[in-house]
């Protein structure tokens, strides 16, 4: 929480109120200079009303969902080749399968994948968000995010999984026309992604989410319409298999934040449902909380 001239760390109480907590540890303590993270979290309340609940030290956002890969590589088709995404569908009708080039790449099924996004361009949610002067597809992508409450280094699955210290609700913002031709480079999203991502105003520590992580639940709505539901179910990877990968010769520390990546049904490209400017996008995962913004022209 913000209040004039300082930042204060709250927690839920059992009666329904907050109260102040001095315990950033689930969070991985404090990272950054305090008076940066004043100012941060200043330039964030005013546009927003709202603060992030912790500064990320750095975002590897994964892919964990062969059911987002599928639906968004058919979605992507759909919108900028028309022709194709009717031959397509053509043979899926026939095969009842998906159309090959619509799975993911192999490495998918071998090991965890993810790439590195921008943690400094995180906001609140309630920020208003600009589409960017160079696209015309901008689309969402609601996550589930955990943050590190400890290091990491060659850890096993089970070390891994108790390392996390909260989850948070993550929207990936995408310029979608941007990243197909940044993707063909063969170096990963770039302004494609990196101008914005957001996250929930509240987190939930660990204990609270790791005992129903298959069971998660949440929708999407544009200018307040349901235009899908989603779960967290059907993860390739478990949680931990996801770190112990990412900590493979390579030290993780307390404050990093990770994510799943879109689950299914969680992107505008899955359903269809584009963002235009004067929509209110709202994203949820209901057992940890929501992020809104409206979005305005560049």
């Amino acid at each position: 929480m913000y209040s004039g001239d300082r930042l204060e760390l709250q927690s839920l109480q059992s009666d329904g109120s907050w109260a102040s907590d001095v315990d950033a540890g689930v969070f991985g303590g404090a990272v950054f200079d305090p008076a940066w993270e004043l100012e941060r979290a200043r330039g964030h309340h005013d546009a927003a009303g709202h603060v992030l609940p912790f500064q990320p030290v750095s975002f590897r956002d994964f892919m964990l969902y062969e059911q987002h890969a599928v639906d968004a590589a058919r979605g992507l088709v759909r919108r900028f080749h028309p022709g194709q995404s009717r031959a397509a569908e053509g043979i899926e009708r026939l095969t009842r399968k998906p159309f090959p080039l619509f799975k993911p790449k192999a490495l998918f099924y071998r090991q965890p994948i993810y790439y590195m996004s921008n943690h400094l361009s995180f906001v609140p949610s309630g920020t208003t968000v600009a589409v960017p002067s160079y696209s015309t597809a901008l689309d969402y992508e609601l996550e589930l995010g955990f943050v590190l409450r400890a290091p990491l280094f060659n850890a096993a699955p089970a070390e891994a999984l108790d390392a996390i210290g909260a989850f948070v609700v993550v929207n990936d913002f995408s310029a979608r026309d941007v990243q197909r031709a940044e993707m063909a480079t063969g170096l990963g999203p770039q302004k494609a992604k990196h101008f914005a991502s957001s996250m929930s105003v509240q987190a939930v520590t660990a204990d609270e989410i790791l005992p129903r992580i298959d069971d998660l639940t949440g929708f999407v709505a544009v200018n307040g319409d349901a235009v899908s539901a989603v779960c967290s179910r059907g993860m390739r990877w478990t949680l931990g298999e996801l770190l112990a990968h990412a900590s493979r010769d390579e030290h993780l520390y307390a404050g990093e934040l990770f994510a799943t990546g879109t689950l299914p049904g969680g992107s505008g490209m899955e359903t269809g449902h584009w963002l235009r400017p004067g929509d209110q996008l709202t994203l949820a995962i209901d057992q940890i909380g929501e992020i809104s913004h409206p979005i305005s022209s560049s």
